[in-house]
């Protein structure tokens, strides 16, 4: 790792937790970061989980006081999490770097999509409403979501805010209490079948994380003043661009 590579990475993890503390999408930016610097697609995706899970913890300890009043109704839907977070990532392990990088693309274009339809897709307020959790179409959709997450991650949380939505009860902070819940397991079981793999580059995950620290700081600053519509089309271009680079690189 060169010093260049050193100061790219941090910097992506700088912006990525910015982006993820404004609107969210900073896994496009680290993905994108590493495979920039020549990681291949399956190390980047993996080593991308590890530098965005202190966000995934600290967003959720923000709405402990939220969880506090329906954590045990949403155990079955962390079971469900960890079990569809392991399949996705054990498919992710099975494929080799060129199988994953002629999906990655496709995988791209679905999660920008996804993204950018991001605010149609917030569930509508109901306030007053209790967070209801554990219903069987929320399950089965709960588990799809937890493959995608385990498997690449990119927009997992605004395909999980939405199926929530769609499936639960309770008004958008309260979803996205449950949400950030969720996201911690995922997230955690898909880690630890990178690293038992050995997938994980940890030079590079190791400068990633402090930038990404220091970027959710800032974050804070800047949801404040700039506005969400811009730094949602900075990840949208993200996006595209790494669409286009592994399109064209093959």
């Amino acid at each position: 790792m060169t010093f260049f590579d050193a100061a790219l990475l941090f910097l992506s993890g700088f912006v990525s937790g910015a982006v993820n503390a404004v609107a969210g999408g900073g896994t496009f930016v680290t993905f994108g970061a590493m495979s920039l610097v020549g990681l291949p697609p399956i190390v980047a995706n993996a080593t991308s989980s590890v530098t965005q899970f202190p966000g995934y913890i600290t967003s959720t300890l923000a709405y402990l006081d939220d969880i506090r009043h329906f954590w045990r109704q949403a155990l079955l839907l962390c079971v469900i999490s960890a079990l569809g977070a392991l399949a996705g990532s054990l498919i992710l392990l099975a494929l080799s770097n060129p199988s994953f990088r002629a999906l990655v693309p496709w995988l791209l274009i679905a999660a920008t999509a996804l993204f950018a339809a991001g605010p149609w897709l917030k569930p509508a307020p109901k306030p007053g409403a209790e967070a209801k959790v554990g219903s069987f179409a929320g399950s089965l959709a709960q588990f799809a979501t937890s493959v995608y997450g385990g498997f690449f991650g990119a927009g997992m949380g605004v395909m999980m805010l939405a199926t929530l939505g769609l499936t639960q009860a309770g008004d958008y902070h309260r979803l996205n209490a449950l949400k950030n819940m969720l996201a911690v397991v995922i997230a955690a079981i898909a880690i630890l079948v990178f690293v038992s793999g050995g997938v994980v580059a940890w030079p590079q995950a190791i400068v990633m994380i402090p930038g990404g620290a220091l970027g959710g700081y800032a974050g804070v600053w800047m949801a404040k003043r700039v506005p969400q519509n811009l730094v949602r089309g900075f990840v949208v271009a993200v996006g595209l661009f790494l669409a286009f680079y592994y399109f064209t690189k093959g």
